[in-house]
């Protein structure tokens, strides 16, 4: 009879950890910035915490780097639940949502402060809310921060220091349009690429928050870094919405309240950060010209503007500029 006993308890602790084992969720975490990036250190905090939380019951795996995929593979790998989380650059999804474009309009955003009232109030939940069309869950608006120009020919102090620059560009219409209007050749460059086309010489200049600049060691290939600050690039965090729904509301909570951290904690890092990001790319050689005709840039781009508000409305616009207040 204890025999029996002995033999029953095994099989049920055993059931039970086959149980317990099955329960057991592992999320696929990709985005596009190397290690060094604070993309990675907001990752790291993800994976702790909900792992943490969970009391185990999600794993995370992250996949820096673009392992997965370049900006436009990871959003499709997300939505076919191939990739369970992604970050990558909000302006990615204009095929998706193409008002969503306005929020990469050229000096869009005064201040960071302004961009997170927008992000995080009534208009941004309205993006993310959208997202679940396309069989994304929204999770959030990290940064990249504000995006400034570098370059091998020289500072950039006014419009006309632009024009004849090869200048890569990511697939945002609107900061094409920007470059053109300047009288730059742009040019649409993956990033994974990049370092590669500066080297080489396809391309001479480029636009990029000072944290790419650094973590993809641009300064090894340009010269000068003009802090033209002329569009805020937010970041956006999805989730496959299937995977999303089949956690148990508990895990949901976690995977929300988390998230929401680890928004707050990058942006946080991103601002402090800066300064010394800055004098970073200094010691390795760049230039730094802070002397930006701001106004005069401004005043340039205009006709960008006027072209989103033809093929797009200015209801978003009016929204952002509101909500932004």
């Amino acid at each position: 009879m204890n025999t029996f006993k002995l033999l029953a308890g095994a099989a049920a602790a055993m059931a039970m950890s086959l149980s317990a084992a099955a329960a057991e969720t592992t999320l696929k975490l990709a985005h596009a910035a190397p290690e060094t990036d604070l993309q990675q250190t907001m990752s790291l905090f993800l994976k702790e915490q909900v792992e943490t939380r969970s009391n185990g019951s999600i794993k995370v795996n992250i996949f820096p780097s673009g392992q997965l995929g370049n900006d436009a593979q990871m959003i499709d790998g997300t939505r076919a639940g191939i990739i369970d989380i992604s970050m990558v650059g909000l302006n990615n999804y204009s095929g998706l949502l193409p008002e969503t474009a306005a929020f990469t309009l050229p000096f869009m955003f005064p201040t960071r402060d302004a961009a997170y009232r927008v992000l995080d109030g009534e208009v941004g939940k309205g993006v993310l809310a959208d997202m679940a069309e396309f069989g994304l869950k929204g999770l959030g608006f990290p940064e990249n921060g504000y995006r400034n120009m570098t370059n091998n020919r020289g500072p950039i102090k006014a419009p006309a220091d632009v024009a004849g620059l090869q200048m890569r560009v990511n697939n945002s219409k609107a900061l094409n349009d920007m470059f053109a209007e300047l009288n730059a050749n742009p040019q649409q460059i993956p990033v994974a690429e990049l370092y590669t086309a500066l080297e080489t010489g396809v391309v001479d200049a480029q636009d990029h928050p000072i944290g790419v600049t650094l973590s993809f060691k641009f300064y090894e290939v340009q010269k000068y870094l003009s802090m033209t600050r002329h569009a805020y690039s937010p970041l956006a965090m999805t989730m496959n919405l299937k995977s999303f729904e089949g956690l148990s509301d508990d895990e949901q909570k976690i995977v929300l309240e988390v998230a929401k951290e680890a928004v707050d904690l990058e942006r946080k890092l991103s601002i402090e950060k800066e300064d010394g990001m800055i004098a970073d790319l200094e010691a390795a050689g760049m230039t730094v010209n802070d002397d930006v005709d701001g106004a005069a840039f401004q005043a340039a781009i205009t006709p960008v503007w006027d072209s989103f508000v033809e093929q797009h409305g200015d209801g978003l616009i009016k929204a952002i500029l509101a909500a932004s207040k």
